[in-house]
């Protein structure tokens, strides 16, 4: 739905804007043209030109379009591959917008998967008839120049799916933008200010905060408008269903919150609705249950009533998550700080004066008296020199009093760095065969010792010649950033390419942290040799592996998904936390495909939804283990435990303790255990739509730690409820 909204309205725009191509174009414009396809490093689409190529009359491409209106070039539209790698570390941003804005009657703009990567310069202003602008799924960071607000033409804006951060600029004056895309990205925390004449507006994936602001309610002609994964908060206000125009509203995973009125009127025109997995109460209004077989309604995982209950958190769990979910800091009293700022500047005025004064009348009575001191020092200079000077005392941080994440991020990891092959043979003896620790499908892996002492691990992987710079670029950016609390991190990498050696292959080295505490299964397994995980342990090792999970899928650009979680794969720590090992780093195998997932993959019962679906599926399976105690070989003792619990389930809590891990016996709360067994049986569905996110996975996980320790601080340990 979403895909065709936006790909409606920029063929609408495309087709008024631009007429068929007349005429030829100048020599310097093809000139251009052969300049841009060189900047761009020739990808597929600009392949085969030559100087006897009619730019102006280019057989049909789905991936280029140039259309010429008198002599000039008035459309340049190219699409590369979706897995387009990064541009090589020669591509300069700057250089390729300066050739662009050189083809001054430009009123289409679109460059999508180019790999084009760098910060947006501000030259883009350049551009005096863009009329429209699509530099979406590159590699493009940094802030959006505020000179992007100078188009007054413009009339879509796609900058979705790159690197963007920060605050996005002031964008009302766009009087004629119809299309605003700025999803997945990492913008925020702040809202822009925007035009009233929106058509669509995407903001979604994104770190956007505040409550729905009030301006949303003069977009009259606002028909889809996804705001979906940010961080938006407060009640959902009435006049958001209600807008005249809107056929799509996506809210879904924010934290909105509070109870929907029962009688607020929705929009006859509305189609598609999601305020799924937020933190809403109450019932669902009578609007949103309409019998009309047009109007899709998604309410799945917030906490209401009128709905089916097994999609929705318990009351108590909504409640207990909005008092923890506080508006930014800055957005509170502005109004109350605005009325009081001249009275606040008034005084600070007068006492400054007053210093002043004081300070004038100090100095003429330090110079006088300095007078008669000099003949008195005149003689002994030292003497200042000799006063002991103190700094004002740096505070002691009390770390019993810093947040674990927090230690863990500031105290955790060395900074990601270059290594040098010395180091790599150095670390790891030359490669010993002792030092192998184990062969995987990506290459092998072997233990070894930085200079410092400290223990690594070191992946190599081969990698076909061809695959370099381009396909590298992009997975040592990602690299890079594989660093969380909950994964086993990378360290750093070193790239070894023998140029006097065509046919041998590249290899790159990944020095992972060494996690020597042993996994999951090793706690599970043989308890006599690693101590118990009570319940409250087995729950938070498992939320850890869930945010490990989310990192790999949300807090890296591209997403890591199909990462054959097992097990044998979540290893602990000397504090027992988890952290995930052997997921699927974005490396090219040898065959330059991504590499198959080994070990026991018991997701063929449907996994057609991709990747994430798949994880969430891997990871029903490790937690139904930490639940039961019994480690899974098969897809049918898979099956025969699932259902076993299902069974149980129903039956009550005796039946259902009967089949709990019985070494966890008096340490969990029956709730806490009830809503994990509920909650691992929808990851095991074999359905993929059936199973739920993997923020729902750690909102429900966490209902769970929070029940527990409710249940804990009540004096229950011990007992069985």
């Amino acid at each position: 739905m979403e895909v065709s909204w936006s790909f409606l309205v920029s063929s609408l725009v495309f087709t008024l804007l631009v007429p068929a191509s007349t005429g030829q174009l100048s020599p310097t414009e093809i000139r251009i043209l052969f300049q841009v396809q060189k900047l761009v490093e020739y990808p597929q689409p600009l392949q085969g030109w030559n100087n006897w190529t009619n730019f102006c009359y280019l057989p049909y491409s789905p991936s280029l379009k140039i259309v010429c209106t008198d002599n000039h070039v008035t459309e340049l539209s190219i699409t590369g591959n979706k897995t387009s790698p990064r541009l090589s570390d020669k591509f300069s941003i700057d250089a390729f917008f300066t050739t662009l804005t050189k083809l001054s009657s430009l009123k289409v703009l679109s460059l999508v998967s180019l790999g084009l990567w760098g910060p947006l310069p501000a030259k883009i202003n350049r551009f005096r008839s863009l009329e429209v602008l699509n530099i979406s799924s590159n590699f493009i960071h940094g802030e959006i120049p505020p000179q992007i607000g100078s188009f007054k033409s413009l009339k879509s804006l796609v900058l979705a799916d790159n690197l963007f951060n920060g605050s996005v600029p002031d964008l009302q004056g766009l009087s004629l933008l119809q299309e605003l895309n700025l999803g997945g990205n990492h913008l925020g925390p702040k809202l822009p200010l925007l035009t009233h004449n929106l058509v669509i507006l995407n903001l979604r994936n994104n770190s956007f905060r505040s409550e729905i602001p009030s301006q949303f309610k003069n977009f009259n002609q606002l028909q889809h408008l996804d705001i979906s994964l940010n961080k938006f908060i407060g009640p959902i206000p009435s006049f958001i269903f209600s807008s005249p125009s809107i056929q799509y509203l996506n809210l879904a995973k924010n934290q909105l919150n509070g109870a929907l009125p029962g009688n607020i009127p929705c929009s006859s025109k509305l189609l598609f609705l999601d305020i799924s997995s937020n933190l809403l109460t109450g019932k669902l209004p009578s609007c949103f249950s309409s019998k009309s077989s047009n109007r899709t309604v998604i309410s799945s995982w917030n906490c209401l009533s009128n709905v089916n209950s097994k999609n929705q958190h318990p009351h108590s769990f909504c409640q207990k998550e909005a008092l923890a979910v506080k508006p930014p800091i800055e957005t509170q009293g502005e109004s109350s700080s605005t009325v009081k700022l001249g009275l606040i500047l008034g005084i600070i005025g007068g006492v400054v004066g007053t210093v002043v004064l004081l300070g004038l009348l100090i100095l003429i009575i330090v110079r006088r008296s300095d007078k008669n001191r000099t003949k008195l020092n005149k003689f002994n200079r030292s003497v200042p020199d000799k006063i002991p000077v103190r700094s004002s005392p740096k505070p002691v941080l009390d770390t019993r009093r810093v947040p674990h994440t927090m230690r863990s991020a500031v105290i955790g990891l060395p900074p990601y760095r270059v290594f040098t092959i010395d180091e790599i043979e150095d670390a790891t003896n030359n490669f010993e065969p002792e030092n192998l620790v184990r062969e995987e499908t990506q290459g092998q892996v072997y233990k070894g010792w930085l200079r410092d002492g400290t223990m690594v691990m070191v992946k190599c992987v081969n990698l076909k010649q061809k695959n370099l710079p381009q396909t590298m670029m992009q997975q040592m950016e990602v690299l890079s950033k594989l660093r969380h609390l909950h994964l086993v991190s990378v360290l750093g990498h070193c790239i070894v390419t023998y140029q006097d050696h065509p046919h041998t292959p590249t290899t790159i080295f990944v020095v992972l942290e060494h996690i020597s505490n042993g996994s999951l299964q090793d706690y599970l397994a043989d308890w006599r040799k690693k101590e118990i995980l009570k319940w409250p342990q087995r729950m938070a090792i498992t939320i850890g592996v869930a945010r490990g999970i989310q990192f790999l899928h949300t807090g890296v650009s591209p997403g890591i998904f199909g990462n054959d979680l097992n097990i044998k794969k979540i290893l602990l720590d000397e504090s027992l936390t988890a952290k995930i090992s052997s997921y699927n780093i974005p490396l090219p195998s040898k065959t330059g495909s991504e590499s198959p997932l080994s070990g026991l993959n018991m997701t063929n019962h449907g996994s057609s939804e991709g990747g994430e679906k798949e994880d969430v599926y891997q990871f029903g399976l490790i937690l139904l283990q930490v639940i039961t105690g019994k480690l899974i070989a098969s897809a049918t003792e898979l099956d025969e435990l699932k259902l076993q619990l299902e069974i149980s389930l129903a039956e009550g809590p005796s039946k259902l303790r009967s089949v709990t891990d019985p070494s966890v016996k008096g340490t969990y709360a029956y709730e806490s255990l009830r809503t994990a067994v509920e909650f691992t049986i929808n990851c095991l569905c074999k359905d993929p739509s059936e199973r739920p996110s993997i923020e729902d996975v750690i909102w429900n996980l966490q209902y769970t730690i929070q029940v527990q320790d409710g249940w804990t601080s009540s004096g229950n340990l011990g007992t069985q409820m």
